[in-house]
């Protein structure tokens, strides 16, 4: 596996995840309601007829680093996280964010498992993250975006399908590395392993993180069908 994997990462070293597209015309009748609109005002405007914005991994940075322990800053940091997992590609995303902030629950989930996060407690923050509307690809989002240690740490990532068809693909299991078919104990391990994949791979493990996702498990080596964007 790891050689196949540093095959893929030096063809691919290059490459940066691009910021995400989303339509705020899309998302306001969801967001209105909770007092959370201005956040559509997050990353840059684009050149589109239709009020197109770019929202990237760094504008949640800058937003996690302003918000503190604000709850409803916490509930904007969300909802930005949602809006970029979601981009224009996935549908759904504005109907499961509506249902998350509906949902009672939303302040203590996001209070209790950012201090999960930052405690290092990632499996008991994957067991504690439970909201109307929101799966792992989500809260993994989530946990990767309040994650503020420090680089040496084994920082949250994101454990999606895509991410998880290209691990298959390379023959790896979260639940035989894991020794559990539960899923807090395989996200921990997956962040683990992945941190560890990185270090002896030279890069960061939200690169690489992401370079799976890009992939989407198409993993059987570089060239057609693999592309640099």
């Amino acid at each position: 596996m790891m050689e196949q994997l540093q095959k893929l990462v030096d063809h691919h070293r290059d490459c940066r995840q691009e910021p995400v597209r989303f339509r705020p015309s899309t998302w306001h009748p969801r967001l209105e309601p909770y007092g959370a609109a201005h956040v559509l005002d997050v990353g840059v405007g684009c050149v589109s007829p239709s009020g197109d914005r770019l929202i990237s991994r760094g504008d949640l940075v800058d937003l996690r680093d302003r918000v503190g322990d604000d709850p409803d800053g916490l509930r904007d940091l969300f909802v930005a996280v949602m809006i970029w997992g979601s981009g224009t590609t996935n549908g759904r995303g504005p109907h499961y964010t509506e249902a998350a902030l509906s949902d009672a629950r939303l302040p203590a989930v996001l209070r209790t498992t950012r201090q999960a996060v930052r405690s290092g407690d990632l499996s008991g923050a994957y067991r504690q993250f439970v909201l109307s509307g929101v799966r792992r690809s989500f809260s993994t989002k989530w946990f990767a975006a309040v994650d503020d240690r420090d680089v040496g740490c084994a920082r949250a990532l994101i454990l999606d399908s895509r991410v998880l068809h290209s691990l298959n693909a390379l023959g790896w299991s979260s639940w035989q590395a894991a020794g559990t078919r539960r899923w807090p104990t395989r996200y921990a391990t997956y962040v683990s392993s992945m941190h560890g994949w990185a270090s002896s791979l030279g890069v960061t493990a939200d690169w690489l993180e992401w370079l799976l996702f890009h992939l989407n498990g198409r993993v059987d080596g570089p060239g057609e069908g693999h592309d640099s964007t």
